[in-house]
Parts: structure tokens; sequence; C-alpha cells
């Protein structure tokens, strides 16, 4: 019965491929993997580079991921699929990736398509950590494919922030004034509190160590292209899902969603970011649809062009949503939709006024903080509040450099590819964020975070819609006590108490 469905350019092309994926553990390369499986299901196999991990072994890990939502599909549609996804024994940061002599000349002899997904994304990981992990890990990537016989394409997978000094942002690897390979022979002997010492000095114009590795992978990228078929994907800021394989799903609280989650408990109430800039994000199953069909054109060109192909995987100029937007839906979507056990009352804003959001920051989240902690040690209880206050301090220290700067990519090499996909590929593989509803998507991420992060079922929504009201009183109350509190002060130290109070007749 399966041979008498037609199958699609793309799904023709991916028909008998054996492929190689790195990072297959991380948020996207679940994804990647579970679509490649369920919409390309004639593919060969799946070779995914693996590490042990708290003493499972790499096909244990494997098996257990069967178990998560995210292979829902493959569960209970095409479990037969599933044996397809091979683990090899290896890990990016280990010479020669850590891959045995048998397994090497295995993935050279087979392998036709590769993604390297592999990468920390740690923005405070410290120097050595990224480079290891980001760039060193490249370069062995870029060897190990040097030797594949059979190889048609190679996606590297970097950042749309790459390139943060520039205003625009184009589909093209920009010279830099640090050479990777100096760099990673440094962190090789550089002591590393030396190396930590001279951080600051060497990333600039760079935010974090992640964005500054990336850039130093895509040059070794682009100096490897006269030899490979190769590429660079960008993905800007990738978030849940908003279909496949399950609305809404995620799998950490990194980024925007731990925002979201931490605003909706009540714990952010104050953030810098510019409302009015555009928030610069993608649906992880858009862009790993992308990926997808990004490798599918690779293979269709005869000949690669002069240049290496750069994808920026960000928003069309006609779907662009602002921060501010996002603020007000996610609001109305926390109110409709709220976490349970919430520290306070949902109800932060943002601001560019780093005093306004500072005085925000002591008394809305520090001073609570300090309060409960106080109150747990009262009762005996382990204290917390302030251990997540700080890492919430962290998070957003990290994250408003990309919240208070206006973003202009341009995406025109990638917006392309749907053109030449056939109507059955834009439907299976859609791209089009267009189609996709602001609001709606934001519910599905709020659901998301709320199943898949912090385990809260639906049906405890009854119960934490009775908490949020009781949250809203109890913030008025407090609102209220605490003007009070500012007013009294000041009439006592200014001397106008007594009158005031006899003009009230309150005396």
């Amino acid at each position: 019965m399966k041979d008498l469905v037609k199958k699609t350019p793309v799904q023709s092309w991916y028909t008998g491929k054996t492929i190689f994926v790195t990072g297959g553990s991380g948020f996207m390369g679940k994804v990647l993997l579970e679509k490649l499986l369920y919409s390309c299901s004639d593919l060969e196999r799946i070779y995914v580079l693996m590490r042990p991990k708290r003493g499972k072994s790499p096909q244990t890990r494997i098996d257990d991921w069967l178990k998560l939502a995210v292979f829902k599909r493959i569960r209970e549609e095409k479990p037969e699929l599933y044996k397809k996804l091979v683990p090899i024994p290896g890990d990016v940061t280990s010479e020669r990736l850590g891959i045995s002599p048998e397994h090497e000349k295995l993935l050279a002899d087979t392998v036709e398509i590769v993604f390297h997904c592999a990468a920390t994304l740690k923005l405070e990981a410290r120097l050595k950590d990224a480079i290891e992990m980001n760039t060193i890990g490249t370069k062995r990537i870029l060897d190990l494919c040097q030797q594949m016989k059979r190889l048609q394409a190679l996606l590297h997978l970097s950042t749309a922030f790459c390139y943060c000094d520039k205003e625009v942002l184009t589909e093209k690897v920009h010279d830099f004034h640090h050479n990777p390979y100096d760099m990673m022979r440094t962190v090789e002997w550089m002591d590393e509190k030396a190396l930590d010492m001279i951080t600051p000095n060497l990333l600039t114009p760079h935010p974090n160590t992640y964005t500054y590795s990336k850039r130093l992978a895509e040059m070794l990228v682009r100096d490897a292209y006269s030899n490979l078929r190769v590429c660079i994907v960008r993905p800007s800021i990738v978030c849940p899902a908003n279909a496949e394989p399950v609305e809404g799903w995620v799998d950490s609280l990194n980024g925007p969603v731990g925002i979201m989650v931490a605003g909706g408990k009540g714990i952010i109430r104050s953030m810098l970011c510019n409302g009015e800039y555009n928030a610069e994000v993608i649906p992880v199953d858009l862009a790993i649809n992308g990926l997808i069909t990004i490798a599918y054109t690779m293979g269709q060109m005869a000949e690669m062009p002069k240049e290496i192909p750069v994808y920026n995987i960000t928003c069309r100029e006609t779907k662009r949503t602002t921060w501010k937007e996002v603020l007000d839906l996610g609001k109305a979507t926390a109110y409709e939709y709220p976490f349970e056990a919430g520290v306070w009352y949902p109800d932060g804003n943002i601001t560019m006024n780093k005093t306004y959001h500072t005085i925000c920051v002591m008394l809305f989240h520090w001073l609570p903080a300090y309060f409960i902690d106080f109150l747990m040690l009262c009762f005996g209880q382990k204290r917390f509040m302030c251990r997540i206050q700080n890492m919430v301090s962290e998070g957003l220290s990290l994250l408003q450099f990309f919240t208070t700067r206006q973003w202009n990519f341009k995406s025109h090499q990638y917006q392309a590819i749907a053109k030449n996909l056939s109507k059955e590929d834009n439907t299976i593989f859609t791209m089009d964020t267009d189609a996709i509803d602001t609001k709606d998507y934001l519910r599905r991420i709020m659901l998301g975070g709320r199943q898949f992060c912090m385990r809260e079922p639906l049906t405890t929504l009854p119960k934490a819609r009775i908490q949020l009201k009781l949250l809203y009183v109890l913030d008025k109350v407090a609102k209220a006590f605490m003007l009070y509190f500012v007013m009294w002060l000041f009439l006592t130290i200014t001397g106008l108490r007594a009158p005031v109070y006899e003009m009230l007749g309150w005396a």
C-alpha cells in the first residue's frame, strides 16, 4: 500500500538516502529526526552522533526518546521506522569526534547528507568551552565530511545573530578581524584563567561567546566550501512548534519560553526591551522544514554557486511582530491559561528606562524573593526564590542585547526555496510564517511551556484560574498598602501628616 502513495519531489529525493546528524539530542535535533522519519519515511538510515550520558549508553538514550511527546506520531503511526535511527558513539569535543575507525569508515562510505546541529547554546559559556564545541567541533565535522565519498549536502547550523556589528544582516559570510585557526590554537595552550581575563576584549563587538564562536565557525565552513558541497543555515530565535510534531512542543525553558513561563508565574515583573522592535522568532517546525528543503535544494544543484550558499531562516518582512504585541498577547494568554502555583499576579512590563527597570527589579523581583525565602526559613522549608531570581537576572541580562536592538535580516535566498517547491511539498514542508496567527501561536507556546516544561496538565486549569483570581486580589491589596505607606512616609517626613489627617477628618 505504501508504494501506491505518490511521493513528492522532496520525498523522492530523500528515498534511500543515508543521513548523518549531530546535535540530535537537542531541541531542533529531535524535531529534525522526527520530521525526517515521519515525512521522508523511505530514507535508508539516520546515523546520530551520540555520547553516553548519566550512565546511559547512546542506544539507551535513543530508545528513551521514543517515549517523549515529540515522537508521538512515530510511536502511534509508524513505530517500525524508529529502527532507522542508529547511534554512532562519539562527541564533537573529542579528537576525530571520538568515533571508532570502523564507524568512521562506515560514515565515509555511506553518508549522503549531513546536518551539523551540535553546539553549546549557553550564551554565558566560557570562551574555551564555546570554541571547543562550536568552532573546533565544526572543524572536526568538516574533516570527516572531506572523507565522505557520496556526500551531496552538508548543512552547517549557525545563528542569524552572529554578525551583530552589521546594520543589515544579509545572506553572506563576512570577514572578521580574528582568525579562527589562531583562536583554536589559543584556547588549546592558554591558561583558562588568563583566557577568561581577556575574553571581554576578544568578544567585542559580540555580546557573548555563543555568537562569537559561531562567527568563527562560519569562516571555517567558508574556507572548506571549495572542496565540499556545504551551506550555512542561520535561524533566528527558535521557539516551540506551531503544529508539528505536537503543537507547542518544547523541551527546555531557554529563550522566550523561559521568559513567558517566568512572566506567567509572576516571577518576572520588569524587562529591558524596546517594545517597538521586532521579535525575531521562528517556530521550530518551520525552521526544520527549512533545513530539509535546503538540503533538497542543494541536491538539485548541478553546479554549486561561486560563493557559499547562506540561508537566513527568519520571518518575512510581511510577518513582523513587535515585542509589545508579544507582551500584550502573552498577558492575555497567561490570564486565560494560567500556570499553577504562581508567585504573584502576572502583570509585568517592558521598558527602555534602566533606572525605572532597576527600581522595579528591586521592588518586584528581589523584595518578594527575600520575603518568600524568609517565610520558607520560618516554616523550616528549603529556600528557593533568591536562587531562582539569580537565574532570572542572569538570563535577562544576556537576552537584553537581543531585545533592545532592531534586527534587519534579509532572507531572499531562503524565501526563494518555497517558490521552487511543488504545491504538495509546500504543504508537507511548510515554511510560511504568514499563515500563522500570532495570538494562536502564543497560546500554543504558553500551553507548551505549561505541559512539556512545567509538567502541568491541562486538567489543572480550573484550579489555576482560581489561584489567579486570589493573586489578583492580593496584588491589588499589596499595591494599595504600599501606596498608603509611601504617602504616610512622605507626609510624616514633610510634617504634613497632621494637617492632612485633620482636613480628611482622620484626626
